[in-house]
């Protein structure tokens, strides 16, 4: 750990050294001559205003009978940016600069003196792809944490609502905003956040969002339910800030972490608060119920189908109407891992040829497919409508865990027949019973433990209220 001295050249041969200045193009060094002194700037070409660099050089070169008794009141003076702080550490003032900071070394101070002219490259503020609304807000987070925040603060204009800023990864130094409202957050949780992130000891976070979630709660590697809410919502995001959760916010990511989360805040989706509450109920149950079908309708459909003998009559007609030549088991398994195949093509496909990938994609799996007697109409019926219901809920983590799930109980119905699908749903009841928020509270709540106001929240859209719940 070095320190700024009071001898100007050791000073930039210091930080010269910790940015390993000439080595890369875009970190940029300008030196700085007035008639009372002399500074270096120090900046990452890309990552500064300039207009603001252009204006502060000007004011310095400028500037007459430049005199102060220390850093503060210099900067205080002739420092144009609204934004500066003294900075002693080298290390740090390194870190500062390449983080888009720009630093000014002056002669006769044993510090340096950070200016926030920073101007990131960001794209338009939209409304996201995956969260759409028919009613409502149309702005949606960007890679601009600061952005972010702002879309936030426009929502809640409260002082209470306070944004603490971690740096995570030794290497990255990511910006991580902590957001929450002072007096409606529990102060254990907002507490328990902040050593987790201060603890995080990882070189960079590659994922952002992802990497972070993961560093935040690890074990069972093997459970597919997330545990963390990802919001691409401003509007979204200050709700839950209203209701006391902690939401974090990474740089250089358009999604929001949401702590702590159960398994039934998936339930929920903006279009139901855009709505009056009957309608809003409606979407909610529809979405609820359209999710456990998606989950069972082909397993239990294929247990039906190896015990006929448990079919009423007036459900025959789900029975095949044609011999099959490939088992059913076979069928359901290969087709769920095509519909993977499509979602994964369909993201690489270039926007000019998305007609043809779907024209090629119906001809595959529907006529040419059915006709060549490889899968059954049957078959492909109940996939698809499980494929399209998979959309009706916003999480793709929670769409993907179902999914999972549902194939885990296809295989243990072929391999145990009717116990291995009450075994496999047992399982998975056991599995969300056992999981834990990252709070360590129940993943079912407001079932475990029973809230009957919860419970009831869980079907029902309540009208807001005074304290907006």
């Amino acid at each position: 750990m070095a320190f700024f001295e009071n001898d100007f050249d050791k000073n930039r041969t210091l930080l010269a050294n910790a940015l390993r200045l000439g080595t890369s193009f875009d970190i940029v060094s300008r030196h700085i001559r007035s008639e009372n002194g002399h500074g270096q700037i120090y900046f990452i070409d890309g990552l500064i205003s300039g207009l603001l660099l252009e204006k502060l050089m000007d004011n310095l070169c400028s500037a007459q009978n430049l005199y102060a008794s220390d850093a503060a009141e210099f900067a205080s003076k002739y420092i144009t940016c609204g934004d500066f702080s003294i900075e002693h550490d080298v290390g740090k003032a390194a870190v500062a600069v390449l983080s888009g900071v720009t630093v000014l070394l002056w002669s006769g101070f044993d510090c340096a003196i950070l200016m926030n002219a920073r101007e990131y490259p960001n794209r338009s503020i939209q409304e996201p792809e995956d969260d759409r609304v028919l009613r409502g807000s149309r702005d949606g987070f960007v890679e601009m944490l600061l952005d972010n925040a702002a879309m936030i603060r426009r929502r809640i204009r409260d002082s209470s609502l306070t944004m603490e800023r971690v740096t995570v990864g030794s290497r990255s130094k990511t910006d991580v905003a902590i957001c929450y409202l002072n007096g409606v957050a529990d102060v254990k949780l907002v507490d328990k956040v902040r050593k987790k992130l201060q603890s995080i000891c990882v070189n960079t976070l590659t994922l952002a969002q992802e990497s972070v979630a993961e560093c935040l709660i690890r074990g069972q590697w093997y459970n597919p339910f997330p545990r963390v809410r990802f919001l691409d919502r401003p509007d979204a995001a200050a709700a839950c800030i209203a209701e006391g959760q902690v939401v974090l916010l990474v740089d250089n990511s358009p999604d929001a972490i949401v702590l702590p989360t159960s398994f039934f805040a998936f339930m929920q989706n903006t279009n139901d608060y855009y709505f009056p509450p009957i309608v809003g109920t409606y979407m909610r149950n529809l979405r609820i119920i359209v999710l456990f079908i998606t989950l069972l309708l082909t397993p239990v459909w294929f247990a039906l189908l190896k015990n006929p003998q448990f079919i009423p009559p007036w459900l025959d007609f789900i029975k095949p109407s044609d011999t099959p030549q490939m088992p059913i088991f076979a069928q359901l398994i290969i087709i769920e891992l095509i519909i993977d195949v499509m979602k994964l093509a369909s993201l690489n496909t270039p926007n000019s040829l998305s007609n043809s990938f779907s024209l090629v994609s119906a001809l595959v799996l529907g006529e040419f497919a059915v006709k060549a007697n490889w899968f059954l109409p049957e078959v492909l019926l109940y996939m698809a409508f499980t494929a399209i219901a998979g959309f009706a809920q916003p999480s793709f983590e929670l769409g993907y865990a179902f999914k999972l799930c549902r194939m885990a109980l296809i295989i243990l119905t072929e391999l145990f027949n009717l116990w291995g699908l009450s075994l496999g749903l047992l399982g998975i009841l056991i599995l969300l019973a056992s999981t834990k928020t990252f709070d360590k509270r129940s993943y079912l709540h407001p079932i475990i433990p029973f809230s009957l106001k919860g419970f009831t929240s869980l079907f029902v859209r309540h009208p807001i209220d005074k304290n907006n719940n």
